[in-house]
């Protein structure tokens, strides 16, 4: 049996996993306030993660817990889930466009087309019948590796910056509860690199140069933050993926 909740609770996970469920599919945002507050999610066979990218400690702090994590990757019109920790489903094609690092799609699982949407199928779909998904990714040893959306890619000085890895970066850093990274407009650099950062202790956040510090101890120098707006939580979008827009400081 499938049980679909009308919202995200923790109790409602915990008792579900007190009563034997075998799976559960969640955003990062709700395995992070699973984890917060002590449920445990030992008895999950699988907790399939989606909607957007997990990073690195998140996941090893779900290993530690006793979970067993499985990225997955899909979109609606993939019908869902259709590659598995960077793994396609039996069917699916997964190929690299040389021309600019996006992730295509083709396979049993895709949508034939957009409703009433004649334009947008063509856009979406090469001539061989690729979808294009408009995320960035690379292949290697068969298993694929999402970095993220296209659009997303922040160019500062001419360099390529990927938000989620200054992400990682970030949430390495002792004084950061949580972050989220984004490129904001700059008259000489195209864009600069702004954090946006949940402090551990609102009391004290960390200093800026503290932070490009850490950042630049593991990337390039031109990929730490040239701004940071503190806020006191991320928004998020109702099914929990990030919203990715800067607040005005104030």
């Amino acid at each position: 049996p499938v049980r679909v909740h009308a919202g995200f609770d923790t109790d409602d996970i915990s008792r579900e996993a007190a009563a034997g469920a075998r799976f559960t599919s969640l955003v990062p945002t709700a395995l992070r306030r699973l984890l917060d507050a002590g449920v445990d999610l030992s008895g999950f066979g699988a907790i399939l993660i989606g909607g957007a990218r997990i990073d690195a400690s998140l996941l090893d702090r779900a290993g530690v817990a006793g979970a067993r994590v499985v990225r997955t990757y899909g979109m609606t019109e993939t019908c869902g889930g259709c590659v598995y920790d960077g793994v396609p489903l039996d069917g699916t094609e997964v190929r690299i466009d040389p021309s600019d690092g996006q992730v295509l799609l083709r396979g049993p699982t895709l949508m034939r087309g957009y409703r009433r949407g004649a334009e947008a199928t063509s856009e979406a779909f090469d001539p061989e019948g690729w979808l294009r998904t408009g995320d960035a990714g690379s292949i290697r040893g068969g298993t694929l590796t999402v970095h993220g959306r296209l659009d997303d890619l922040i160019v500062t000085g001419g360099e390529n910056v990927w938000p989620s890895r200054v992400e990682d970066a970030l949430r390495t850093h002792p004084g950061v509860g949580d972050v989220r990274v984004e490129g904001r407009p700059d008259a000489t650099w195209g864009q600069r690199v702004v954090a946006i950062i949940v402090p551990a202790d609102p009391g004290e956040p960390p200093p800026l140069e503290a932070l490009r510090d850490h950042v630049a101890s593991t990337l390039p120098r031109y990929a730490a933050p040239r701004d940071v707006i503190f806020v006191t939580e991320l928004a998020s979008t109702t099914s929990g993926k990030p919203a990715r827009q800067i607040p005005s400081p104030g």
